[in-house]
């Protein structure tokens, strides 16, 4: 009982974390980068979308929320895409990508009604240069290494 009553106490003390959940990044139906949460993710729930980052890193450059009172469920099929195409919706201007760089997205989210969603989605991606001087939607996923080609963001040397 000695033993029992301090462990009980640490566990009661120390809060819960909140779990950061996985990120999807893929082409959007108009071109660009569109960001949901990944299959996975949606099993464990189906979280309420509140918010959305694109940083470099050091800077922000696109952000976009919903009002308090608003929201709607985020699931794999529905893709927010780069820039916010929704008037209505408070966001600031989107700054243009570059191929050849890595971004940060950050989603927020609020716990959906089995309420087993993650706080937050996170991922990193890029516009993947290709040899022809285009550009594509890379994700770059937990655990990718760098390498030569900078997590596939660079084309291939020839």
């Amino acid at each position: 009982m000695k033993i029992f009553l301090p462990l009980l106490a640490a566990v009661i003390a120390v809060p819960a974390c909140a779990r950061t959940g996985e990120a999807e990044v893929r082409e959007g139906p108009r071109g660009g980068p569109c960001f949901t949460i990944t299959p996975r993710e949606e099993r464990l729930g189906t979280p309420d979308f509140q918010a959305i980052t694109v940083s470099d890193g050091q800077r922000l450059l696109w952000k976009m929320s919903m009002p308090k009172e608003r929201t709607f469920p985020l699931v794999f099929g529905t893709c927010v895409p780069y820039g916010g195409r929704v008037a209505a919706l408070p966001r600031t201007a989107a700054a243009r990508l570059e191929a050849g760089r890595v971004y940060h997205l950050r989603i927020e989210a609020r716990p959906g009604g089995q309420g087993k969603g993650a706080a937050s989605y996170e991922a990193r991606f890029c516009l993947a240069r290709q040899r022809d001087g285009s550009a594509t939607v890379h994700q770059i996923w937990t655990g990718d290494r760098p390498g030569t080609r900078m997590f596939g963001c660079l084309p291939p040397r020839d």
